[in-house]
């Protein structure tokens, strides 16, 4: 599963797991709090906001280059750029700041902090490994603009290989094209596949030509049946797999040129 939604909002799996540590944070801190007649959510808040500052500025800093012609971007998370290490640094600065000042909320704020930390590490780690063990490319029905049919694996030809699924609906699909089609250049050695959802050859070749992309293994999945099985609730979804046809990660959600510069990475 790659996506968690929640009403009309679809989370990465990441997302949705940092969310659900920071409610069992919150939850240990309110019961810890009440015993002591403290309130710490307010405290927990600066906490996880802190992280997130510091996650953004140290993916920032770590890929400025890809934001050099594009400064408005480093204020657009949608991204998904964070850098893990720099946000847990943030997150245990601002705790041990926070325990120093308030002396009285030391209790319940170190073993609600405590709590959540944990509880984001070690499922975050369970699913890591599950995902690792289990996720292959999956053996799909696919199809080329002129119909002729394929797999990922036949696309693929042994190469290291990033799946992007999208539709010619989506905004964000639309905005990170001119990103993927520029690694493609830039990447001969990776093969880059982009299976249309759910649409007609006649729509996708319209959208090429309209937005004069040139794209190699633009494939049709007209039943989107990529999104079912790999667990993609919301579009668009990039997938990354090395050469041997394991999953390296995802993201769901649009692409900047650092956030795949990132991922990429991966492939090193």
């Amino acid at each position: 599963m790659l996506s968690v939604n929640i009403g009309p909002l679809a989370l990465s799996l990441g997302q949705a797991l940092l969310l659900g540590a920071f409610v069992i944070a919150l939850i240990v801190g309110a019961i810890m709090g009440r015993k002591e007649r403290i309130p710490i959510a307010s405290h927990l808040t600066d906490i996880f906001l802190a992280a997130m500052v510091a996650a953004r500025i140290g993916f920032v800093i770590r890929y400025f280059e890809h934001y050099r012609e594009d400064l408005l971007g480093i204020i657009d998370i949608r991204d998904g750029g964070f850098e893990v290490l720099a946000g847990i640094v943030g997150a245990l600065a601002m705790l041990a700041w926070k325990l120093w000042r308030y002396p009285p909320v030391r209790c319940a704020l170190g073993s609600a902090a405590a709590a959540g930390m944990l509880t984001w590490g070690s499922v975050s780690l369970l699913v890591n490994l599950m995902e690792t063990q289990a996720r292959a490319v999956p053996d799909v029905a696919l199809a080329h603009l002129d119909n002729r049919p394929t797999s990922l694996a036949d696309v693929a030809d042994g190469k290291p290989m990033v799946v992007n699924l999208w539709a010619s609906w989506c905004p964000p699909c639309i905005r990170e094209m001119p990103v993927l089609q520029k690694a493609q250049e830039d990447n001969p050695d990776i093969t880059f596949v982009f299976v249309n959802q759910g649409e007609q050859r006649e729509v996708i070749q319209q959208f090429l030509n309209q937005h004069e992309l040139s794209l190699d293994n633009v494939l049709t999945d007209t039943s989107a049946t990529m999104g079912r099985t790999t667990g993609s609730q919301a579009l668009p979804t990039t997938l990354f797999y090395d050469a041997q046809g394991r999953q390296l990660d995802a993201h769901l959600g649009e692409l900047s040129g650092a956030s795949l510069a990132h991922n990429l990475e991966r492939f090193d």
